[in-house]
């Protein structure tokens, strides 16, 4: 059996789904190949513990004492493990093979690389890879249950940021597929705001698993309410048609532009602007995103001054990111609510404007692999406003010019009402 087959076997585990894609390759580099005939025991009860065993084909029964009980509830088939978690150092039952039986042992010496520190990483601690990894970063619970937290550090608008619930959602599920499938789109709904001081819990949805498509449903809880639904598409990569109509637009280079830290510093001194407007910069808490923006056409313009429904700019992750596919389509997912449903309000912006914008949906559809921690340019326009809804459209090109990713948006765009003033006795 070689490598590759047995890499594609071990994809399909659920236990093992959760893990980096490297740690799979390395337990496929030291499973043990056993076989067993009809009505062989695989393993007896007291038996010492020598490892997981994972049903690579044929089918196995745990024997019980109660021979009445409905047995087809202990039948173990293909993808089905035992072994795994004992705390003691023998088997607790007998395991017989009720067909020609063929398993993959992980010897008992090399069972730590069942044990990850991160989900992207199997070398690594969390705290020392880059922050917008650490956020996308879960703990898994159960097979298909995950749970995320919003760190001190990360972006927050008074609320859950929505780039944080696509990019954690979009990794629970991605922790549930065979990681040779990656994600090509997925749709997003925004149902309630999220609470940045409690966890959030991921429940994974395994709607469908095929040969080289797979389907997810990701919803979102906290404090008992699904706050946020992710259905996400899975492909194994495949050759087929390529042709691209979509032209990037001409773009100054992104390392002689500013970063939004050197464009705060200038528009605080920046004389040209009004002194409100420059205290109001230089007062705000300033917490640094860990996505790196610059945009094509900066300007000595405020969130006040009106302008047209469209913005160019490049960002990419801060810090170098492990070449997990699925970790930089999360963190592409991530950035792409920075600043994009905001374009909608453009054409209407104006002195002493209050607005508050949520977003409702989000949809992105992945063409080409991408690295997001290399420049993309983020092409936004936002064709169309009415009522109370705003929608943005916007395309992702790489350096070369490919375009990467599409994807839109709807958010809700409603003028601040001023706050009401307080009834006072006239007693």
């Amino acid at each position: 059996m070689n490598t590759e087959s047995v890499v594609e076997f071990l994809g399909n585990v659920p236990l093992l789904q959760k893990l980096p894609s490297s740690s799979l390759k390395k337990i496929a580099q030291v499973v043990v190949l056993k076989r067993y005939g009809k009505g062989e025991y695989v393993i007896r009860e007291e038996q010492a513990w020598d490892g997981c065993y994972f049903i690579f084909s044929g089918e196995a029964q745990v024997s019980g004492p109660d021979e009445d009980e409905n047995r087809s509830e202990f039948l173990l088939k293909q993808y089905d493990y035992f072994g795994h978690g004992i705390s003691a150092h023998v088997h607790s039952a007998d395991i017989i093979a009720t067909s020609e039986l063929t398993c993959l042992v992980l010897p008992r010496d090399h069972c730590r690389l069942l044990q990850t520190n991160s989900i992207w990483q199997s070398d690594q601690e969390v705290d020392k890879c880059s922050l917008v990894e650490r956020i996308l970063h879960l703990d898994p619970l159960e097979l298909n249950i995950f749970r995320g937290i919003t760190l001190p550090d990360a972006p927050i608008f008074g609320k859950v940021f929505g780039g944080q619930f696509m990019g954690q959602a979009l990794a629970a599920a991605s922790k549930t597929v065979d990681f040779r499938k990656i994600v090509h789109s997925f749709h997003s709904y925004f149902l309630l705001v999220g609470d940045i001081d409690i966890p959030i819990i991921y429940q994974v949805h395994r709607i469908r698993d095929g040969n080289n498509f797979a389907t997810r449903r990701v919803d979102a809880i906290q404090k008992g309410n699904i706050i946020f639904i992710l259905m996400a598409s899975f492909q194994k990569e495949q050759q087929g048609f390529d042709h691209q109509e979509s032209a990037m637009p001409s773009a100054p280079d992104p390392d002689t532009l500013l970063s939004l830290e050197e464009l705060r510093e200038r528009r605080i001194t920046d004389p040209q602007l009004p002194r409100s407007y420059r205290n109001k910069v230089a007062t705000a808490n300033f917490i640094p995103w860990p996505i790196e923006i610059r945009f094509c056409e900066p300007s000595n313009s405020t969130n006040q001054t009106k302008s047209p429904p469209r913005l160019r700019y490049w960002f990419r992750a801060k810090g170098k990111l492990s070449d997990d596919q699925t970790l930089h389509r999360c963190v592409v997912a991530f950035a792409s609510d920075l600043i994009f449903a905001s374009i909608s309000l453009n054409p209407h912006r104006r002195k002493g404007l209050r607005s508050a914008a949520l977003s409702l949906d989000h949809a992105m559809w992945f063409h080409r692999p991408l690295r997001a921690d290399d420049w993309l340019l983020f092409v936004i326009v936002s064709p169309t406003a009415h009522m109370t809804r705003g929608f943005v459209t916007g395309e992702m090109f790489n350096r070369k010019g490919e375009l990467v990713v599409s994807l839109t948006q709807e958010a809700l765009l409603r003028e601040a009402r001023p706050p009401k003033p307080s009834v006072t006795s006239k007693l």
